[in-house]
């Protein structure tokens, strides 16, 4: 005897409001997640201590 367990959306107490929040996101998050994580390395973060050697926080 095979038991199958799932819950329907109604069970779980998600309406339309809260599925248009979870499907943004979904579709946002990964692209904003490589988007910044190209622009956060350490060749990046060096290149931009050297273009404003003034700006960064051991330099006060």
């Amino acid at each position: 005897m095979i038991n199958y367990f799932a819950l329907t959306i109604s069970e779980m107490g998600l309406g339309k409001l809260e599925l248009s929040v979870i499907g943004a996101v979904s579709l946002i998050f990964p692209i904003l997640f490589v988007y910044t994580s190209k622009n956060l390395d350490a060749k990046g973060v060096f290149e931009w201590m050297m273009e404003k050697p003034n700006d960064w926080i051991g330099r006060k």
